[in-house]
């Protein structure tokens, strides 16, 4: 990821939160993006083990990733999840809320 300019991500941030009047509104505007967005299920490495990542949550004030491993389950901050390469239809929006959780 990190192939898109500041303005490409400004512009993505903006779209998410056009309508949104404060912080949580946005971190909405953002996992909506993100969940109508991010093709899944998709395949990745977390910490040397390959998960399934099913579908994204909106948990304690943070976009995650819902992870699967055979019947084991574990919620990932969506910022902390290593993605693959390539990256999955939507990644971008991934950017975008990272862009605007870091400021």
């Amino acid at each position: 990821m990190g192939s898109l300019s500041r303005a490409e991500l400004d512009a993505l941030v903006g779209e998410a939160t056009v309508d949104a009047y404060n912080d949580d509104e946005q971190l909405t505007g953002l996992y909506t993006m993100i969940e109508d967005n991010l093709a899944v299920p998709f395949t990745t490495q977390v910490l040397g083990v390959e998960v399934t990542v099913r579908r994204v949550d909106l948990r304690h004030g943070e976009v995650v990733a819902i992870c699967h491993r055979g019947r084991i389950r574990q919620a990932i901050g969506i910022l902390d999840l290593p993605l693959p390469e390539p990256p999955p239809r939507g990644a971008e929006w991934i950017e975008a809320y990272r862009h605007w959780a870091v400021g």
